[in-house]
């Protein structure tokens, strides 16, 4: 079975390229992916996936059987915008193939996960693999906005709980087991207006933000590490000061902070630990976690706090283990087992709804949200291959 799912997929190397090209070349925004989910959905149907839905959220979810294990493939296809174009050497949402190589923006991350699961699907029906399982092949929205969002939809609104999820964010075609989590928090700072002609008597907020600011970049070299995630990080990402007019002493500063938290860090632990230095207490300083509340391109809200946690598969997982097998099988070499640097939608699937989740992508990590964005040809059908020999995994 090796050899016939390799090559079957092999064979469609060309026509995984060409349908990554196609809906790279949709620019699809978080809150925006309308028209590259109806792309998705019409390949979907094309290729013979048993059936076809977009829910009220807005993602696109194509089924293949109808087994009692239920086995989801997620990939967001929503994209970050080009940034600075004149960084870019072609055209960022032109969808190019050339040299072995998918050019675009969202062709790593992560559309290119989605290609090679709905040719995986394709694969399923062509070989005939069935077993006691149930396929699903998921393109979620707002992943880049909110990590997860579309999952506290599915889990919490659909009640859909798959027994293990499959992430195809990119990992260079290695399986990864987890991430550090991320929080994003603002500290507000108030003080008192004043004219600016005499700030004496006023008391600068904006003053009140440097001092914390300091004990910020101080907290953040002593912040926790785990042998397998790594060092927890914080980043001050703003600064907001305001008063009454430019002309007066500001009465409010906010500082926005992106938090990265490693294992045994949480959102309670994180808040104390600004909470408590001395600036903060000096100054009465509040801290607190934003809410998120951008309607999805269907017109759904779910608010949600931004807040993500960390999770972490462990070695000993079932799950895991037959990933490593199927990896094994079929490329004939022992797989490269490892984590992921940024966020993906397992901070809600695994991290708020512990339900078993890995990562297997094509694609190159330290690609996301840069200029020149890729993904390897090769990457595409090698990792439809791999879909299909974890889920054979649990064929008959």
């Amino acid at each position: 079975m090796r050899d016939n799912i390799y090559k079957s997929a092999e064979k469609y190397r060309d026509d995984i390229a060409r349908f990554l090209a196609d809906i790279v070349s949709i620019k699809s925004l978080s809150g925006e992916e309308r028209a590259v989910v109806r792309r998705i959905a019409d390949e979907m149907e094309k290729v013979g996936f048993d059936e076809v839905t977009i829910d009220d959220f807005g993602n696109v979810i194509g089924r293949i059987g109808s087994g009692s294990k239920k086995i989801a493939f997620d990939a967001h296809v929503d994209v970050v915008d080009e940034g600075d174009r004149s960084l870019w050497d072609f055209p960022p949402f032109e969808g190019k193939v050339a040299d072995g190589k998918v050019f675009g923006r969202g062709s790593s991350d992560q559309k290119a996960g989605m290609a090679s699961i709905v040719y995986a699907g394709k694969l399923l029906k062509e070989l005939s693999i069935k077993g006691d399982f149930t396929f699903y092949g998921i393109g979620s929205v707002m992943e880049e906005d909110c990590d997860g969002l579309a999952w506290q939809y599915l889990v919490e609104k659909k009640g859909f709980r798959p027994d293990v999820v499959v992430l195809t964010e990119p990992t260079d075609l290695h399986i990864y087991r987890g991430h550090r989590g991320r929080m994003e928090m603002e500290v507000i700072l108030k003080g008192k207006s004043a004219h600016g002609a005499f700030p004496h008597l006023g008391d600068n907020a904006i003053y009140k933000a440097c001092n914390v600011v300091k004990d910020l970049e101080e907290l953040s070299h002593r912040l926790g590490e785990d042998s397998f995630l790594g060092k927890g990080t914080l980043t001050v990402s703003g600064i907001n000061g305001s008063g009454p007019s430019q002309c007066s002493v500001a009465d409010f500063c906010s500082i926005y902070i992106d938090r990265r938290l490693t294992y045994g860090e949480n959102e309670q632990s994180s808040i104390d630990e600004i909470k408590d230095l001395p600036s903060a207490m000096r100054h009465n300083a509040t801290v607190h976690v934003p809410e998120y509340k951008k309607p999805t391109y269907t017109g759904y809200v779910l608010p949600t706090r931004k807040y993500y946690p960390t999770w972490v598969m462990e070695q000993e997982n079932d799950f895991l283990k037959k990933a490593v097998s199927a990896y094994s099988e079929l490329f004939n070499d022992k797989p490269v087992v490892d984590k992921w640097t940024f966020s993906t939608n397992g901070v809600a699937i695994a991290g708020m709804y512990n339900i078993p989740a890995f990562g297997f992508g094509p694609g190159i990590e330290s690609k996301a949200h840069g200029p020149n964005e890729f993904c390897p040809v090769d990457h595409l059908y090698k990792a439809a291959a791999f879909y299909v020999s974890f889920l054979n995994q649990f064929g008959t």
